[in-house]
């Protein structure tokens, strides 16, 4: 009983220093795996072979760290997923299915994502290849880029201890009303918590009414963390599931005797390897079986799915994900790379006062450098000699 009552008083918030260490950790590794891949998307680059570049990179530098602690879980947050165009999100073909190819002047989103110990890091960038600042995009490419950016922006100053997140979803309404752009309807960004990627706190972009009725309201607290996750379409901003497969899935916390004996092998092999946390059936040697047990997983609700969704065709979605520490004296960015804004050229710009005065408002009273800075400094610790302390702390946890 006293070893029970002692691992609930464990502190799993960032608060913890041996915490936000993993969560800065898991995300750095994020980060520089989002950079190399975005190094890779070229004009006949396969998307097929991208994403088993970003999934087998999540596992090695996972692998790397806490390896004396072989208990801790550790690995693929979020499969690697490139959606291109006006494909929304979830992309991540099997093996067996025809590959697609990276073309010049193609809207590419990477979304992804790691965790040590349960502690996740997410991130998702947007790139139009082929941009350049001797060649910049315009036009609509060019406005959508530009709203998900300010969008994020304006997100990350959105996010904070006190606020609700009703707020958040309208001011992102308003910034990317400027651009003559929408949101994604229905899109959440949630709490992050140890194994848990969809916490109950979370804000919705662009609801419906209903979704608007029930959507809990919520009020932003420090040492929460968030994936702020920014989808914004030239079109209506209503995702379509077209006949493309879905391949990622997250294992939903609910019990059913499940009856072929392919499917309790399947969902053996999901609840060892990644728990709680989304995966990809491309990520399963024998495909065949794990296609064929899915089914049946589903069916009962033992999954849950994430469809691959579309807009119009013809239309543009840009994507931005972050993963955010609410710290007292402002947000700690653990993922998120900066966009290259002088590679898009648009004529549209901010005009909503309430927006422009929030743009101007200093996300954090750290600087850039010193964040960076200290992030680095974290990471190397945590190298060298955090792994006695990290496993000191998850002895207690477990």
């Amino acid at each position: 009983m006293a070893d029970a009552e002692e691992q609930e008083s464990v502190d799993t918030t960032p608060a913890n220093h041996v915490v936000a260490k993993k969560y800065k950790m898991a995300g750095e590794m994020v980060n520089n795996v989002l950079k190399e891949l975005l190094d890779k998307v070229k004009p006949g680059a396969s998307v097929s072979e991208l994403c088993d570049y970003g999934n087998q990179r999540l596992l090695e530098e996972t692998d790397k760290v806490f390896k004396k602690d072989k208990k801790m879980k550790k690995g693929i947050a979020f499969p690697t997923c490139i959606s291109i165009n006006n494909c929304i999100c979830h992309y991540c073909p099997l093996k067996s299915e025809p590959d697609i190819t990276v073309n010049d002047e193609d809207m590419v989103k990477i979304d992804l994502g790691a965790h040590l110990d349960g502690y996740i890091a997410v991130a998702a960038h947007t790139v139009i290849v082929g941009a350049t600042k001797e060649t910049p995009v315009s036009g609509r490419k060019a406005d959508v880029m530009m709203a998900a950016h300010k969008a994020m922006e304006g997100a990350l100053r959105l996010v904070k201890p006190g606020n609700k997140n009703d707020t958040v979803t309208s001011g992102i309404q308003k910034i990317t009303e400027d651009f003559n752009c929408k949101p994604i309807q229905g899109m959440l960004s949630h709490q992050l918590k140890q194994h848990i990627i969809d916490g109950e706190k979370a804000f919705i972009q662009n609801p419906t009414e209903p979704q608007k009725r029930e959507h809990d309201s919520c009020e932003f607290d420090v040492n929460e963390v968030y994936g702020i996750d920014i989808l914004v379409s030239t079109g209506d901003g209503k995702g379509r599931e077209l006949d493309t497969r879905t391949t990622v899935y997250k294992k939903r916390d609910f019990m059913y005797q499940l009856k072929m004996r392919t499917s309790r092998h399947f969902m053996g092999e999901v609840d060892k390897r990644y728990g709680l946390m989304p995966f990809s059936l491309r990520l399963f040697e024998e495909e065949n079986k794990a296609k064929l047990g899915v089914v049946e997983c589903v069916k009962h609700s033992l999954l849950q799915p994430f469809n691959v969704l579309y807009e119009k065709e013809g239309e543009f979605v840009a994507q931005f994900k972050q993963t955010v520490i609410l710290k007292p004296d402002g947000p700690v960015k653990v993922t998120g790379i900066p966009i290259d804004t002088w590679a898009y050229k648009t004529d549209l710009s901010v005009k909503d006062p309430e927006s422009l005065d929030l743009l101007r408002l200093s996300i954090s009273k750290k600087t850039t450098k010193k964040k960076k800075k200290e992030a680095s400094k974290d990471m190397a610790e945590t190298l060298e000699d955090g792994e006695e302390e990290a496993e000191d702390s998850t002895s207690q946890q477990t």
